[in-house]
C-alpha cells in the first residue's frame, strides 16, 4: 500500500462552498468509504444532512457533494487533511477476511487504527465510530444471545479476528471525555445487501462450481445476518447518542438484524431466490471439522512447496455449523435501536441486487 499526496480529488473552494451553512456537529468522515459498508454510509450520512468527506486508497464512486481524499491509511500527512473541521469519524476500512494476508491485516486493523486514533486528536476530532465485528467474542463453540459483557475470544477463529481485537481494544482504551475525545464500537455480524463484494458473489461461484451440496451438521443452528443499512443506521446511532451521553463511550455496541435465522436457510434463500439449488445433503458437524482440520494440516506441510489456499477451513466449518447469534439490547436501551429493514425485506432486496449473477435455466 503506497502513500499518496493527499488532495482531494474536487475543488477545495466549491466543496466548501456546499458545506459553510453545516455546523461542524454535522461534519464527518468516512474512513473506507470507498468500500461496500462505506459507500452505503455515505448515502445515508447525506441523507440525513450531514457534510461528508471521504478517505481511502482509491475513489470507488462520484458523488459532487463528497469531498475525497486518497492515502495511506498509516500515513498522518495522508490522514490528517480529511479528518481536520470535522465533528465525527467513522472508521470502517479493513481489508477482507477472505484475504488471508496477516501482514495486511495487521497493518490495516491495528497500526493503521492506531494512526486514526492519534491524527484525530491532532485534528481536533470529538467522536471516533469504529467497525468492529461481533466475532472478537467467538471462539468456534456456540454463543445464543451473547452480550458485549463476554471476553475478548482467547483464540479466535482467524488472524483477521485477532486483528479486529487489537483493533477495538485500542479504539475503545482511547475514549477520553476530560479531552472531549468519545470513542464506540459497533459489533455487526455477517453484513450482506447490494453490492456486496463477498458474501453473494462467493455464495455463487461456490454453487456453479458445485460446491453447496452439503449442510454441515443438522441445518438448525442460529446465526445473525445484518442487513448494511441497518449496519449503517447503527453507526449514525452511536455517534449522535455519544453527543447526548458521554457515559456510552467506551463501549461496543451489537448491531444484528435482531432476527436470528438458521444459517443454511439464509443461505438457501438467496441461492433458490437466485435459481440455484439449495444445499440437500447433510454431513455431521464433527465429520466435516475434522475434514477441514486434516486438510490444514496437509496444505501446511506441502507450503514449503506448493502455496495453497483452501476454502474448506476448519473456521469456515465452525462458522456454518454453530450457533452464533447476539443480542442487540444495549443498543436498545442506550440508543433506541430498531433494525430499519427485516429479513424478508433485506433478503428480496439483496436477490433483486444480484439478478446479473442468477442462473438462466
Amino acid at each position: 500500500m503506497e502513500p499518496a499526496v493527499s488532495e482531494p480529488v474536487r475543488d477545495q473552494v466549491a466543496w466548501t462552498d456546499l458545506t459553510e451553512d453545516i455546523p461542524r456537529a454535522k461534519k464527518c468522515t468516512v474512513i473506507g468509504g470507498s468500500g461496500f459498508l462505506g459507500q452505503h454510509m455515505v448515502e445515508q450520512l447525506l441523507a440525513r444532512g450531514y457534510a461528508v468527506n471521504v478517505f481511502d486508497i482509491r475513489q470507488g464512486f462520484d458523488n459532487p457533494q463528497v469531498q475525497f481524499f486518497l492515502g495511506d491509511l498509516c500515513s498522518r500527512q495522508d490522514l490528517y487533511p480529511a479528518l481536520k473541521g470535522v465533528n465525527t469519524v467513522f472508521h470502517c476500512a479493513s481489508p477482507p477476511p477472505s484475504s488471508n494476508n496477516k501482514e495486511l491485516f495487521y497493518r490495516v486493523n491495528y497500526s493503521g487504527t492506531k494512526n486514526v486514533i492519534e491524527t484525530c486528536k491532532e485534528a481536533g476530532v470529538q467522536k471516533l465510530i469504529l467497525t468492529s465485528t461481533a466475532s472478537v467474542i467467538f471462539e468456534g463453540v456456540d454463543i445464543k444471545n451473547g452480550t458485549e459483557d463476554l471476553p475478548y475470544a482467547m483464540k479466535p477463529i482467524d488472524y483477521y479476528t485477532e486483528t479486529k481485537i487489537l483493533q477495538e481494544r485500542a479504539v475503545l482504551g482511547a475514549n477520553d471525555p476530560e479531552k472531549n475525545f468519545l470513542t464506540a464500537a459497533i459489533r455487526p455480524h455477517g453484513i450482506f445487501g447490494p453490492r456486496d463484494p463477498q458474501l453473494v458473489p462467493i455464495l455463487i461461484e461456490a454453487a456453479r462450481n458445485g460446491k453447496m451440496k452439503f449442510v454441515i451438521g443438522n441445518g438448525k443452528n442460529l446465526v445473525d445476518f445484518t442487513f448494511v443499512d441497518n449496519v449503517v443506521h447503527g453507526h449514525i446511532l452511536a455517534s449522535e447518542q455519544l453527543s447526548r451521553d458521554t457515559t456510552l463511550g467506551g463501549k461496543a455496541f451489537h448491531i444484528t438484524n435482531d432476527e436470528p435465522i438458521p444459517f443454511w436457510t439464509f443461505l438457501s434463500r438467496i441461492l433458490t431466490g437466485l435459481n440455484y439449488e439449495a444445499p440437500k445433503y447433510y454431513i455431521p458437524y464433527w465429520v466435516a471439522y475434522f475434514l477441514a482440520l486434516l486438510l490444514s494440516l496437509l496444505v501446511m506441510v506441502v507450503s514449503p512447496v506448493i502455496q495453497l489456499q483452501p476454502t474448506f477451513t476448519p473456521m469456515r466449518v465452525a462458522l456454518a455449523g454453530t450457533f452464533h447469534y447476539y443480542s442487540c439490547e444495549r443498543a436498545k436501551k442506550a440508543m433506541g435501536y430498531q433494525p430499519l429493514v427485516t429479513m424478508d425485506d433485506a433478503l428480496e432486496r439483496t436477490v433483486q441486487s444480484f439478478r446479473h449473477l442468477q442462473r438462466v435455466k
